[in-house]
Order: C-alpha cells, then structure tokens, then sequence
C-alpha cells in the first residue's frame, strides 16, 4: 500500500474567521482613523476656508462643496473597506467601518441639507419651473 501525500490546504479568506487580537488590532485604529479624519476635516478643511473666505460667498461656497465631495470618498472608501473585512470575516473591523459609513453618511446627509437650504430661493416650491 502506497502512502497518498495529503492534499495541500487552500486557504481562502471566507475559509476561517479572522482572530479577534487581530481583528480588533485593525478595528480600532482604523475607526478613530476614520472619527478623527471627519472631525478634522470639518474643523480644518471646512471651519479654516470658510474663515479665510472672509466672507466671500463663492470661496465659502467652494468649500462646502470640496467637504461635501470629500465626505463621499469617505463614505464610500469606509463601505469597500467593511465588504474587505468581511471577505476576511473580520467581524470588528465590519462593525468599525459601518459605524463609520454611519457617522459620514449622517454628516453628508447634513452637509446636503444645510447646501440646499441655503441656495433655494425663499418660497419657491422645489419642482417649480422657475426654482
């Protein structure tokens, strides 16, 4: 009888969850990565222009439209990094960054909502032709 070599193990990262040192050695980091960047770019990048601007609606307006944008890369680059971590069934990593997708879509949500507030016209109905 001849002795067959065990077939080689194929490690995939579905396959098996990640540690939990591990998992929560990424989580943590990257999510006050990720509270720290919101914060600091509402203060710094959005409080400091607006302050420069002093008083020019159009650098105010750029502004808030460059956080706006800045916000979404944020939002988006949080969800890819969530559907990673849970390829890699890093489970506290997943609940970090959806916590995190949480917190950028609720300032975006914010942020859109004080924009359209402040550029429509007094009493105009939003579907009206002349809005």
């Amino acid at each position: 009888m001849t002795n067959v070599p065990p077939k080689p193990k194929r490690w995939r990262p579905w396959s098996h969850p990640t540690h939990w040192g591990v998992d929560l050695a990424f989580a943590i980091p990257l999510f006050l990565l990720g509270a720290a960047w919101l914060v600091l770019d509402w203060m710094l990048g959005v409080g400091m222009e607006v302050w420069a601007a002093q008083g020019d609606q159009d650098r105010i307006d750029a502004a808030n439209l460059a956080h706006i944008g800045r916000l979404q890369v944020v939002l988006i680059a949080a969800l890819v990094v969530a559907a990673l971590a849970g390829i890699f069934r890093a489970r506290w990593t997943v609940i970090a960054h959806l916590l995190v997708a949480l917190l950028a879509g609720g300032v975006l949500v914010l942020a859109q909502h004080e924009w359209d507030s402040r550029h429509t016209p007094p009493g105009c109905i939003r579907y009206d032709a002349h809005c």
